[in-house]
């Protein structure tokens, strides 16, 4: 009899089996979510850009514009350079570790807008987004993106410090109460504390090999050399009567104000600055007004272009035919 014997008893259990088997279909959505999120998180992103832009815009985030504009050529090429410095430094950086296209200077271009109209580090959560949605060209992109913010960090770090062995042979040059020494030198301390356990504990800490950290390092310290150098020169073109080397150290001493941090009244001690190197801090400040509406503006073409770049692509590829 076919219902009876050794082939029926396997069957059994081979059937009930399958039966209770889960749905493989009813798993789909599940793992296409999964696989959606980097998108999703990209998109979000990207709408909060739009909405923090649109927020400085409709305040006084253009104000500044209001100034007299310079007419000096050289200062919109300073501020060029100002102003793609830290994008390009980055592409350089990626282009060495993943290969990344050139399509790869929008996201990056996204990634420096997120960090400054939103919260900090919210650009590389963009950016590592926009790596995930790419597997086929980067496997694993979480650890590269962690390595370049820590040496970002440890970079500016370092840079600050050097701007302090700068600073202090003109130190009898500044009045004494514009600057607490003693503050300066401790903020230090804590910036050597803060980054001398990433190099003691690097092999646990990173998962770039030491000469790919040890290049991603100087191309941070390039970046902001570079962004230092031209908006001194952005300063000078606009105001060619103080000598290049005084809006240098303004620049150098503007860094260094904004990144130590245990000083109090940075705009204060910056301002005070300003007024002991040009003699007035007013055209000083009215030109930085302009510059940051500038970076507001530049800031706004970019975002309107990519997001008129995305729905054309958007649009073209639900047009094309499929093969």
């Amino acid at each position: 009899m076919s219902g009876t014997g050794p082939e029926a008893s396997l069957k059994t259990p081979i059937t009930s089996a399958l039966a209770n088997a889960p749905d493989l279909a009813g798993l789909e959505p599940i793992q296409r979510i999964r696989r959606r999120w980097p998108v999703v998180l990209g998109a979000l992103l990207s709408l909060l850009m739009v909405g923090a832009l649109g927020r400085e815009l409709l305040g006084s985030g253009l104000a500044g514009l209001q100034h007299k504009i310079p007419s000096n050529p050289l200062f919109y090429v300073a501020f060029a350079i100002f102003y793609l410095a830290p994008p390009t430094f980055d592409y350089l950086i990626f282009r060495r570790l993943w290969g990344i296209p050139l399509d790869g200077m929008v996201a990056l271009h996204k990634k420096r807008i997120a960090n400054e109209v939103l919260v900090g580090y919210s650009g590389e959560a963009y950016f590592y987004a926009w790596a995930r949605q790419r597997t086929q060209m980067v496997a694993a992109p979480f650890g590269a993106v962690k390595d370049v913010t820590i040496q970002s960090a440890i970079a500016g770090n370092t840079f600050t410090l050097l701007l302090v062995l700068l600073v202090i042979p003109f130190k009898h040059m500044l009045p004494p109460d514009m600057v607490n020494w003693s503050t300066i030198i401790g903020s230090a301390a804590l910036m050597v504390a803060m980054s001398l356990p990433f190099w003691l504990f690097s092999k646990r800490v990173f998962s770039l090999d030491r000469p790919a950290l040890w290049r991603v390092f100087f191309m941070h310290m390039a970046r902001l050399a570079a962004v230092t150098v031209s908006v001194a020169l952005a300063w000078h073109f606009a105001l060619p009567a103080v000598p290049i080397g005084t809006w240098l150290f303004l620049a150098a001493g503007r860094m260094l104000v904004s990144r130590l941090p245990f000083l109090p009244n940075k705009e204060l001690v910056f301002a005070s600055f300003a007024v002991l190197l040009i003699g007035s801090g007013h055209s000083l400040s009215d030109l930085m007004a302009m510059i940051a509406a500038m970076t507001l503006l530049v800031h706004i073409v970019l975002i309107a272009c990519f997001s008129i770049d995305a729905l054309i692509r958007m649009r073209t590829a639900r047009l094309a035919p499929a093969e």
